[in-house]
């Protein structure tokens, strides 16, 4: 099965007089809809655009893992554990909030900030945060949550390559940029498919696009 999921259908967010520009591809916050609260470990899927000087003061996470990829500009981050980063394209950030941490998220650059945050719900709750940014990740080198029991594959096509989407109970496809044809769609920059039970399954770039996709065993 393949749900197709639109980018002008995601909630809207944020808070436009501070800078803060949210869109969100599943139930977040007062958006409430049983029907759309999580695919696989899946919880969140935000498109985060941030002015410069805006972000989130402070606040608190649990029981979550927290994978973030940056589009346009630099993320700064810090946490409860004394982390502190700068976050920038082609790089994966993971915070584990496990048993709970706090963290800032701001865009200190001159720039506006693009970036991409997924929610993802662990296989057990608890544990001791983490954190690790891994910097300028390469085409088709999977990034595993295994708390989550998922992979992360980033990849950037060239137009006309192909993608071999995952054979898992569970699979996210996300369009950063550029167009995606699958399964008779066209798939462009914000939008989503939700896949299961589809072996053999494979996409063309339509023009050079960046793809997140999300390989998970189970719905955690």
């Amino acid at each position: 099965m393949i749900d197709v999921r639109r980018s002008g259908d995601r909630y809207r967010g944020g808070e436009t007089a501070t800078g803060i520009e949210s869109r969100h591809a599943f139930s977040f916050g007062p958006h409430y809809d049983p029907d759309n609260l999580r695919f696989g470990a899946v919880l969140a899927c935000n498109e985060e655009r941030l002015a410069p000087g805006a972000g989130f003061d402070e606040h608190p996470h649990s029981h979550t893992e927290i994978v973030t990829w940056v589009v346009e500009g630099e993320l700064t981050h810090r946490d409860s554990q004394g982390h502190a980063s700068r976050v920038r394209p082609g790089d994966v950030q993971h915070l584990s909030a496990a048993g709970g941490v706090r963290h800032v998220e701001r865009n200190d650059g001159p720039d506006p900030l693009v970036f991409v945050q997924m929610w993802l719900a662990p296989l057990a709750p608890g544990g001791d945060p983490s954190y690790e940014v891994v910097r300028g990740i390469a085409d088709s080198t999977p990034y595993a949550v295994p708390d989550a029991g998922a992979l992360l594959h980033v990849r950037r096509l060239a137009t006309g390559e192909r993608l071999a989407v995952p054979e898992a109970p569970f699979v996210y496809v996300h369009v950063v940029r550029g167009r995606l044809s699958l399964a008779g769609d066209l798939l462009g920059p914000g939008d989503s498919a939700r896949i299961s039970a589809e072996p053999d399954l494979e996409g063309e770039a339509r023009d050079a696009a960046e793809i997140l996709v999300w390989e998970m065993t189970s719905a955690a």
